[in-house]
């Protein structure tokens, strides 16, 4: 198309400004009112963070297709929920506690995003302790102690960054990283040492983009609680590598043993460490959601920067249930002993139970847990030759005797399956006598497994 020049003159001389030519291209000027005039079509794609969103619990389960048994009323095993069967309430104190804080009627607005003051006030009492002090400030409350391994694992690690998780392990932990682009490294615990942690595999992941290690103690899945020992070596890894832990202790003092929980933090005095809790366990309230970050820096090696960068996210969201910070106070202080000796005592008769009757059934080898309200059992796999895998073995499980277990493959340790502990009484009785029933059933000797190999 022919390009027309145009000259500005200025005082009678010509003068070239720094755009000569100015042109109208027609053709282009009849696409943009094509686009302009072309009927919009929606584009709506899910995040990339959603795509990386990833439950390994979820992905197994929801892919059996197994049925319970008809005749048999289902048991499950399988929910980390203390409350579902209604055998393990909360205390009165609790309860009251709760119903004052609604009676008040001070507590029915919004609260600053990390909790109320007062509320940090009294986690930080409870908590404190000469060897790992703590502050108001040291406290951030959030909704469950899932919020607050979301929360500390957002604030420590980068994408690209790694976290070393144990395996096996609690899946949300996987789950969060990926959906953050942080890389999961597992660890190895070892069932022949009461799941206690392969020191040198873990020093081994570490390198230049490790952002922190998670230690979950007492354990989920394996209700294992690590010695006093354990946790400075532990420690002494940590500070050689100068990387940062994540201490998960959401099961903190469900211990059988009493004395024989021990936080992380006050082992230490210059390894950094976000310690996660909340209510969910100790005091059977999972669906209250309330939870805690406790920021153990002594050495101030955090500094203001994760301190502030934690209450930047939780800025996201207003924070806690305001209700239950209310309580909070009432809880922790008026919550009887025996009401935690009850549960506790409970949970061990469960644990010796299952143990001890599973310990004798052939091709199942129980490791009998120190605390938390998990049981792992594992799976002699070569003497039920009708079953591939674990995932395998506990759907038809659920098809033979509706008993439902989780299997480990949902934490990332193939070969064993979970047991939770929090039933009452007699289901745990019947749901172990199945498990035996089906084991028995499927079971393989050697003389058996030599004679399908002649057979082939």
């Amino acid at each position: 198309m022919q390009k027309d020049s145009y000259i500005i003159q200025v005082n009678g001389s010509p003068v070239h400004p720094k755009v000569l030519d100015v042109h109208v291209n027609i053709q282009r000027t009849n696409s943009i009112e094509k686009i302009k005039n072309r009927k919009p079509r929606w584009g709506v794609r899910a995040s990339e963070m959603s795509k990386k969103t990833f439950n390994p619990i979820r992905a197994i389960v929801d892919t059996m297709k197994a049925k319970p048994h008809p005749d048999k009323p289902m048991i499950a095993l399988s929910i980390g929920d203390p409350t579902i069967f209604g055998n393990l309430p909360t205390d009165d104190e609790v309860v009251r506690a709760m119903k004052d804080a609604i009676d008040s009627q001070k507590y029915n607005g919004y609260a600053p995003s990390i909790g109320y003051q007062c509320s940090r006030e009294v986690v930080a009492k409870y908590y404190t302790c000469s060897d790992a002090p703590l502050e108001a400030k040291d406290v951030i409350l959030t909704s469950g102690c899932s919020q607050a391994i979301e929360l500390a694992l957002a604030v420590l690690a980068n994408p690209g960054q790694n976290i070393l998780v144990p395996r096996p392990g609690f899946s949300l932990y996987k789950t969060l990283a990926l959906s953050l682009g942080v890389e999961v490294k597992l660890y190895n615990l070892l069932p022949e040492k009461s799941w206690e942690i392969d020191l040198k595999h873990m020093e081994s992941l570490v390198d230049d983009k490790t952002a922190c290690i998670i230690i979950n103690n007492p354990s989920n899945p394996c209700g294992s609680v690590f010695s006093k020992k354990h946790l400075q070596k532990i420690l002494a890894v940590a500070s050689r590598q100068c990387v940062p832990i994540l201490a998960d202790e959401i099961y903190g003092d469900m211990v059988f043993e009493y004395g024989a929980f021990q936080a992380l933090a006050p082992l230490s005095t210059n390894v950094p460490v976000l310690s996660c809790g909340g209510l969910a366990k100790r005091w059977l309230v999972p669906g209250w959601r309330m939870g805690w970050i406790l920021i153990h820096d002594r050495k101030d090696i955090f500094g203001k920067e994760i301190r502030e960068g934690l209450v930047r996210l939780s800025q996201r969201i207003l924070g806690p249930c305001t209700i239950v910070q209310g309580a909070l106070d009432h809880i922790m202080k008026r919550t009887p002993q025996h009401f935690y000796e009850n549960t506790l005592n409970f949970i061990k008769s469960n644990s010796d139970l299952c143990y001890d009757t599973l310990s004798s059934v052939p091709g199942l080898c129980p490791i009998r847990p120190a605390g938390a309200m998990y049981l792992m059992v594992g799976i002699d796999i070569e003497h039920f030759p009708e079953f591939e895998s674990d995932v395998d073995f506990t759907e038809r499980m659920i098809s033979e005797q509706s008993v439902f277990c989780l299997p480990a493959t949902c934490f990332e340790y193939p070969n064993y399956f979970r047991v939770v502990l929090t039933v009452p009484e007699e289901m745990m009785v019947e749901a172990c006598r199945r498990i035996r029933e089906f084991c028995e059933e499927h079971y393989q000797g050697i003389d058996a497994m030599q004679d399908l190999e002649c057979d082939k």
